[in-house]
């Protein structure tokens, strides 16, 4: 990360001004991040992508959604046509709506495991099981309005080795609990589960993320960026949850949304206004102005 420039005690507005030297490419989150809250892309933020990329700045979007979810942006990538999904576990290439082009699964004996860990050490935990193809989970895992006609079954039919759906790769597995503090519930299942796998969040509520052990935001886009010749110092990201920690600890720079997780604030050394005041665009702009 860069050094921190801003004086203490600084009011956040006024930190989120300093813009650092035109970087070769720009990684950034999507919800709560750069799309607002009704889940759109401002007009000002699609033109501070577009300027970006005309000066020659790769745009990665960087996200926990699945591929099928990325309809929203995928007008937005220029040039590679590339977006990191699944919290790193899938880059897609969204000028050939959503092809895989690299997958790094979740084994499914990793995840069984991890099932029966927190099914012992949180009783009430439901599980989701995200391949490749599409989104398969619990009879009272909260449904998903996006995926309707998903398969519902017990999460060890889900990933057994004879589901009809068994060569489809596991992207990642969600669990939910309907109780428990969300940070709460992340601990225990990394003090329970987390030698099987790598744990996140990036929900209000009580939802964890798992993916392969080494699977991030960070190691798909150090990747991406390397195949590229681009290092982290030459690299800015954007995020505002805890799946976006270790992306933003790997950037060069990095920006926390005046509405990020206390955690994701403690972390960087750079603010900017929140998503729905279109934060990413105003540290594009004033990068570009520079």
């Amino acid at each position: 990360m860069a050094p921190a420039t801003e004086r203490p005690n600084t009011p956040a507005t006024e930190r989120s001004r300093p813009a650092p030297a035109r970087p070769r490419l720009i990684a950034t989150d999507l919800d709560g991040t750069l799309l607002r809250d009704d889940k759109t892309v401002s007009e000002r933020t699609v033109a501070a992508l577009v300027a970006a990329e005309r000066a020659g700045i790769e745009v990665f979007f960087v996200t926990g959604r699945p591929a099928r979810w990325m309809d929203v942006v995928s007008a937005h990538v220029h040039g590679h046509g590339l977006a990191i999904c699944a919290n790193g576990a899938a880059v897609v290439d969204l000028h050939q709506g959503g092809l895989p082009i690299e997958v790094r699964p979740l084994a499914t004996d990793r995840a069984l495991a991890v099932v029966e860990a927190l099914r012992e050490a949180a009783p009430g935990t439901t599980f989701a099981i995200e391949r490749s193809g599409g989104i398969f989970y619990e009879p009272r895992y909260p449904p998903f309005h996006l995926d309707p006609g998903a398969i519902v079954a017990p999460a060890e039919k889900l990933l057994h080795d004879g589901f009809a759906h068994a060569d489809m790769p596991v992207l990642k597995l969600l669990a939910h609990h309907p109780e428990l503090a969300p940070d709460a519930f992340l601990q225990l299942a990394r003090s329970v589960a987390g030698s099987h796998g790598d744990f996140t969040r990036s929900s209000p509520s009580a939802l964890l993320e798992v993916s392969g052990l080494g699977v991030s935001k960070a190691s798909t886009l150090a990747r991406c960026c390397a195949e590229r010749g681009i290092s982290a110092a030459d690299v800015v990201a954007f995020g505002d949850m805890p799946n976006d920690l270790e992306m933003l600890m790997w950037a060069g720079t990095s920006y926390a949304m005046a509405n990020a997780h206390p955690d994701v604030l403690a972390a960087t050394t750079h603010r900017t206004a929140s998503n729905t005041e279109d934060g990413v665009a105003a540290v594009i702009e004033r990068m570009l102005a520079g």
